[in-house]
């Protein structure tokens, strides 16, 4: 990018020539923009699976998966109803990952 010595703008292509958009300046030759980038190498994207974003506690229950029997499982509450409301409690069986909600 070349600039104007008589008022600092910058050139622009007029017909032929590179001249200056505010002070009729006109460079005698052809302007040469010269553009160059750094390509360095790419950074890893890491990839988080279900399984591996699965924080939520481990508890026993009182009633056993439907599908697996198995007595363990993830939970977490969330507020699905009006706000005067409870919770709704939310369970993943850690074996078989069949969810269900409880409303109690």
């Amino acid at each position: 990018m070349e600039f104007c010595p008589k008022c600092g703008a910058v050139l622009i292509q007029k017909k032929n020539k590179d001249g200056c958009p505010r002070c009729r300046y006109t460079a005698k030759g052809k302007v040469r923009v010269k553009i160059s980038e750094k390509v360095g190498e790419k950074k890893k994207i890491n990839i988080v699976s279900d399984k591996d974003s699965e924080v939520h506690p481990v508890i026993e229950l009182e009633k056993p998966c439907v599908k697996c029997s198995n007595k363990k499982a993830y939970f977490w509450t969330m507020q699905t109803r009006a706000a005067d409301e409870t919770e709704t409690k939310f369970f993943k069986c850690t074996k078989c990952a069949h969810t269900w909600r409880d409303y109690n």
